[in-house]
């Protein structure tokens, strides 16, 4: 008999519908509900049902946007309900509409006496009674949150007041839709997860397979033997039509998946960080009731934090997580603090994300995870490899370069390599998902597009609902064990990651390399986004840099007390915000709000303890003694030592003067002609008699673009931005405002729209860099403020600075991997040259850049080197970037590479004067290196407390070095540790002579001491 295949799919499909759905529960029973509305934040359990409760009505709107109500359920089970092949489960709607899991109500089920039972979400309503005690009667306790949907439906576009609430109103969001207990009918549930896993299948295989024609007639066939009227009662029937295809065994060639159960959970996003971390509870809870009901499910899960928020908001749900963690079930992944980003931390919080993360791991839980888990940060600094490796990592996983918009990554499984040549063993799952649902069209993708075929036949899939979806359900796991082996489907085996890279490593032990960044072609944006929250993660970062060194400094010279506690509390706090939806600026004005709050909070605490160590340091004489200045940079300057304290001796040789309309600053170095329009007419190299500035051209160029991305409002830049640019020449004001020997400047206002700048250009004594400082009052919507500079050398290629070292990018577009490429992330300093000459522009805040090339008229070649300094992205937080901003630039003339590192140190740490006391004893550097190219990154006490000095450092120029680390204090040995502290195999330190520690390095190679104090 012929069979239209497209209606025996529409036939089941309404089947399912309108007939199975409905019939999984045999029959409901309505429970008495009361409720009780915080009238704030959230509250704990016990002070929850302290509180009087109303009765409450299903069908009554319920929760302000942020809110939180408590609901009761209370009541009893019907009479003859429980019958063999039913499960009885209380079964709650709180209002959900179809938008995907995460960006809407969820709740908290508690046990009266206020023990986590599970998560309820839009496709998880259910709590096993038996897990409520098993009794007759139903008392339940709901913590439901009501989070407003700021996706707007999962358009993440629209305009929305909705992330802030102070903005959001008061209005109920949601309507309790229903609150049941009800008897889940196990043989019609079942009944559906065969029909949904042959659905799937069905869909992937090829049209005029034999294969397909099986399932199929299967399909059509199950609908026939399963009455509409009695689903229940013949529902045993439909499985066993179907049992023959679902028997057949998959092939011998069949691709393999490793399904790890999987929850990823932003740290934060569309909602706070309070919010992650009861989304964190109700999550962790669904995954340990399904492990008591499925012993294969093994979940994987990332970030410290998240496990800290839950030790610390629910002890008794953590006290279980740890017991699934030592069953090897439960397992912590990543070894980070947070899934951060990795293109702009700095080198040393990147490093503190593991260290930070794998103390937690280890001190906590007894694990060390041995993986990278990132698969949703917007693309991969070329450093990662090297401090992976060093943290003691063996496999790196993501998933985000799946987004790229014009490139496909050609690779799978692969060697990834860094800047320094360390390489680490990656896999990037081929189903281009981290919230697979085990279904048909994940697991053909994953054989489809796997890129090692014939090579390797082993990939991972992590399934489970992210961001408060509440993880793996009991679908999934009911799909996982049908296409354990399958015909037509791939093999699917439950696992853990590390199960599935030892595999791996065995089965492809010679893969493919990829070296350099792995750099996202998407989300742009991000490197500029919120500019507040850029410039507290830089400011902190200073900050920790010179509070370990001044404390450590204090403790060895003047005995005085090392804060541990306080840092180690501020790190968890900066690393947090380095979060991938943090720190890249996509998140809502929550919390950017609490971030710019959390950052001040820093910068106070952080001020304070580097006063108190300076103070131990230079003695507190009240002003009596000889100023004394504190350099916290790796590099000497102005007759202060690297690391150390000198008196101050400014130099003298800055001098500034009318000419025309404008101005010239200069000294013995540069000369700066500031035109009338504020604009830099002219840069000359004095040594080199040399002009900067590309003929005809002005740097220093303000430029104003219409930045409408085509997607994602915070996330991206798109090219064609390009396409409308304004310049800013026009200037209300330009005036000498400083002028004395120690330093010459500039002042000059322009406005423009609704916005205003006040830019200060000065040049200090001594000095080879122009400084540009800005003031700005930005008010502009879904526009990008870049400053330019059009240099005058033929530069085929850009330094830009990362972590620990710099990263090489053409500035041409020979190839569409180079086109996509016209947005960077930079740390503090961009790189431009030719032979024998280049310039370096460095910045105090700024990380997105672009560097291109041009030829003139004259045949010579113009590069411009652009800051990206603003934006104003609408969505998610409409009022992104509003206000006032401060922000500094730099122009170095006659740089290598070398003037480049210096200059990104020196505009980043400023000198410390200090009032000194009189014949207070010399603050020497607690260690010096002698040596060109590598530069000391952390000075710091042991992470173990043991008192012991630790010295971080690398090689920054990109080449071999030796260098002399010499300690100011008596030391009894001298250790090369990885960045946790631990010793490894000497891999740079040579020797050690009266305490002095002789070191060769590879390029960019990050070296760790251990100084034992003797």
């Amino acid at each position: 008999m012929h069979v239209n295949p497209a209606l025996v799919e529409m036939r089941v499909d309404r089947f399912v519908r309108e007939r199975l759905e409905p019939a999984a529960y045999r029959r409901r029973h309505p429970l008495e509900v009361s409720a009780w509305a915080a009238p704030g934040e959230p509250v704990p359990f016990a002070e929850a049902v302290a509180q009087e409760f109303s009765p409450f009505a299903v069908g009554t709107a319920w929760g302000r946007p942020w809110g939180t109500t408590w609901f009761r359920l209370r009541g009893d089970v019907p009479d003859g309900w429980g019958a063999e092949g039913t499960r009885l489960e209380v079964v709650a709607d709180l209002g959900y509409s179809a938008v995907q899991p995460g960006f809407q109500a969820e709740a908290t089920a508690y046990r009266p006496d206020g023990t986590v039972v599970k998560g309820l979400h839009p496709r998880n309503r259910y709590v096993p009674l038996a897990a409520l005690g098993g009794g007759p009667g139903v008392d339940v306790l709901l913590e439901a949150s009501s989070n407003p949907d700021v996706s707007g439906d999962g358009v993440f576009a629209s305009p929305t007041r909705l992330g802030d609430p102070a903005t959001a109103g008061t209005d109920p969001l949601y309507r309790l839709a229903a609150a049941d207990v009800a008897e889940l009918d196990v043989a019609v549930w079942e009944l559906l997860q065969d029909v949904w896993t042959l659905r799937g299948l069905l869909g992937q295989l090829p049209e005029a397979s034999a294969r397909r024609a099986e399932v199929l007639v299967a399909l059509d066939t199950a609908v026939d033997v399963v009455d509409p009227w009695d689903v229940a009662g013949t529902a045993a029937a439909g499985r066993a039509a179907l049992a023959g295809v679902l028997a057949q065994p998959a092939s011998a060639s069949a691709h393999r998946v490793t399904a790890v159960g999987h929850a990823h959970i932003d740290s934060a996003w569309l909602w706070p960080t309070r919010e992650t971390a009861r989304k964190c509870a109700r999550t962790f809870s669904n995954v340990l009731a399904l492990m008591d009901e499925d012993p294969d499910l093994v979940f994987a899960c990332s970030s410290a934090q998240q496990y800290a928020w839950v030790r610390d908001t629910q002890p008794e749900l953590f006290e279980r997580i740890k017991r699934r963690v030592a069953e090897g079930r439960f397992v912590p992944v990543g070894g980070m603090w947070v899934e951060s980003d990795t293109n702009m931390p700095g080198g040393e919080a990147l490093a503190r994300q593991f260290v930070a993360g794998k103390r937690f791991f280890a001190e906590e839980l007894g694990v060390e995870p041995l993986d990278v888990w990132l698969p949703d940060s917007f693309g991969y600094t070329a450093a990662m490899p090297q401090i992976a490796r060093a943290a003691g990592a063996r496999w790196f996983l993501t998933q985000k370069p799946s987004w790229n918009e014009v490139n496909r990554m050609p690779h799978h499984t692969f060697a990834w390599e860094g800047i320094d040549g360390t390489r680490i063993f990656t896999h990037f799952p081929p189903a281009d998902t981290y919230n697979s649902d085990l279904g048909g069209e994940d697991l053909a993708r994953a054989e489809r597009q796997f890129a090692e075929k014939g090579r390797a036949r082993t990939s991972l899939l992590p399934f489970g609902y992210g961001d408060g979806g509440g993880g793996p359900t009991r679908e999934m796991l009911a799909a996982a064990a049908r296409t354990r082996s399958l015909e037509g489907s791939p093999v699917v085996e439950l696992g853990g990651p590390h199960d599935f890279f030892r595999r791996a490593e065995e089965e492809y032990p010679d893969p493919p390399v990829w070296s350099g960044e792995v750099y996202l072609e998407f989300h742009r944006g991000t490197y500029t986004s919120q500019a507040r929250t850029k410039r507290g993660n830089r400011r902190s970062e200073h900050l920790l840099r010179e509070a370990e060194l001044w404390a450590s400094a204090a403790a060895v010279q003047r005995g005085a007390a090392y804060p541990y506690e306080a840092l180690e509390r501020i790190w968890h706090v900066v690393l947090l915000q380095q979060f991938h939806d943090i720190l890249p600026g996509s998140s809502i004005a929550w919390v950017h709000r609490e971030a710019e709050a959390r950052y001040a909070e820093v910068a106070a605490e952080l001020e304070e303890l580097i006063a108190s160590s300076l103070r131990a340091l230079a003695g507190d004489g009240g002003g009596s003694g000889e100023s004394v200045v504190f350099n916290a940079g790796p590099f000497a300057r102005d007759g202060v030592p690297a690391l150390g304290a000198a008196p101050a001796r400014p130099g003298a040789d800055a001098r500034a003067k009318a000419e025309g309309d404008g101005f010239v600053l200069e000294n013995d170095h540069v000369r700066v002609l500031v035109d009338g329009d504020g604009l830099l007419a002219s840069v000359l190299d004095v040594a080199a008699g040399r002009e900067v500035l590309a003929p005809g051209r002005r740097g220093g160029l303000l430029q104003l673009h219409r930045d409408t991305p085509t997607q994602w409002d915070a996330w991206d830049v798109d090219e064609h931005y390009r396409r409308h640019t304004t310049d800013l020449t026009a200037a209300e004001s330009v005036e000498l405002v400083e002028d004395s020997p120690q330093r010459v400047a500039v002042r000059v206002v322009r406005a423009f729209g609704d916005s205003r700048v006040e830019q200060t250009v000065s040049l200090a004594a001594g000095a080879r860099s122009v400084e540009l400082a800005f003031d700005v009052d930005w008010h502009e919507r879904q526009k990008l403020l870049k400053l330019a500079f059009p240099l005058d050398v033929h530069a085929d290629r850009a330094a830009s600075e990362v972590q620990f070292g710099h990263v090489l990018r053409p500035t041409h577009a020979n190839t569409s991997w180079d086109a996509a490429r016209f947005e960077t992330c930079a740390h503090r300093w961009v790189h431009v040259g030719e032979a024998g000459y280049g310039v370096a522009v460095a910045n105090d805040s700024t990380y997105g850049h672009d560097t291109g090339r041009t030829t003139r008229d004259d045949g010579g070649t113009t590069t411009t080197v652009r800051l990206s300094l603003l934006r104003a992205p609408l969505f998610p937080d409409p009022d992104a970037d509003q206000g006032e901003h401060r922000l500094r630039a730099s122009l170095v003339v006659g740089a290598a590479i070398a003037d480049a590192v210096r200059e990104g140190y020196r505009l980043n740490l400023p000198l410390r004067e200090v009032p000194g006391a009189r014949g207070s004893a010399p603050v020497e550097p607690l260690v010096a290196v002698e040596g060109d190219g590598v530069v000391v990154e952390a000075v710091k006490l042991a992470e173990d407390r043991g008192g012991d000095v630790v010295v971080r450092l690398y090689e920054a120029h990109g080449g071999r070095a030796r260098a002399t680390v010499r300690p100011s204090f008596a030391v009894a040995s001298v250790t090369e540790t990885d960045l946790l502290e631990r010793p490894v195999e000497p891999r740079a330190l040579r020797e050690v002579a009266d305490g002095a520690a002789a070191l060769e390095l590879r390029p960019f190679q990050i070296v760790t001491l251990r100084l034992a104090r003797g």
